[in-house]
């Protein structure tokens, strides 16, 4: 009898969490996850007890708790959407060519199950996992913020949605990249996408602070490009988007990356994109040699 195809993509999934727990590939995302915690435990407490003293802060101009929890909190951002990159690649690190040349990947592509089946499998496996991570980890930060400082982005669950799609991209690229390259240069290219990436972010938020639109604009197509920086950004703006007057003007320089507005077309892009992505590597994988 034929499995169905829902079964074998299950195996596969199955396969991929073994391989990362024999990798202890969890167990250092735990770690890192429980370091970066309970450091962003010990910073909260001291950024809200000091922010008093900030000169904007002292002379009414600034909203202190805003500004010292949109700031804080748009850093953690940036550390669980990297967290979360790290946590895509790892689960999708030589999920083809580092397979095929081990001799574990063969036996797998056979039918009934398929290279597309397995590919597809591999990714939902890592977007899942990473997706559901991010958001775990944003919710404990924003406890943590809630709890230290008593404040709240005023946006919640769109920035964490958009971190989800962020890392889901990122594991498509990874996959993608496990079709062309060997893995320490999958690995690599990966973390150099992730940067240029973040680069497009700032370089848009510095043609907007100088007022140069070609800077801008050169920055926002390159984000574009690498859609999961704009999913960042607009994260970090959602953040703050209901804050007004001075404080809401600083705060438009997020850390790593400027935050910028995005409407639903940038939702659509991003999943085009992710399928375009998906859809090159099945085309590379199935006319590859194993």
């Amino acid at each position: 009898m034929t499995p169905s195809p829902w079964r074998s993509a299950a195996v596969v999934i199955a396969h991929s969490v073994r391989e990362g727990v024999r990798r202890r590939v969890f167990f250092a995302v735990l770690v890192l996850t429980v370091a970066f915690l309970s450091l962003y435990a010990l910073g909260a407490h001291f950024v809200f007890r000091d922010v008093r003293n900030f000169a904007g802060a002292e002379a009414g101009i600034l909203d202190d708790q805003a500004f010292a929890g949109a700031t804080i909190f748009g850093l953690a951002m940036f550390a669980i959407l990297f967290l979360g990159a790290v946590l895509a690649v790892f689960l999708t690190l030589g999920a083809v060519r580092g397979d095929a040349e081990s001799g574990l990947l063969q036996p797998l592509v056979v039918r009934p199950i398929g290279r597309t089946t397995m590919l597809m499998a591999r990714f939902a496996g890592a977007a899942t996992l990473s997706g559901a991570y991010v958001v775990v980890v944003y919710l404990a930060a924003y406890a943590i913020t809630d709890l230290t400082g008593h404040w709240s982005p005023d946006h919640l669950l769109g920035p964490a949605l958009g971190l989800a799609l962020a890392v889901a991209i990122i594991a498509a690229i990874s996959l993608l990249l496990s079709v062309l390259l060997p893995v320490t240069a999958q690995g690599i290219v990966v973390f150099m996408v992730f940067g240029a990436g973040l680069t497009a972010g700032l370089l848009a938020q510095i043609g907007n602070a100088i007022n140069s639109d070609s800077l801008h604009t050169i920055g926002r197509v390159a984000s574009w490009a690498l859609p999961f920086e704009g999913l960042y950004a607009a994260g970090l703006h959602a953040l703050i988007s209901g804050t007004s007057g001075l404080t809401g003007v600083v705060l438009q320089l997020g850390p790593f990356g400027g935050s910028e507005a995005a409407g639903p077309e940038l939702i659509a892009w991003a999943f085009a994109y992710m399928l375009g992505v998906l859809a090159l590597a099945a085309l590379a994988f199935s006319r590859r040699d194993l």
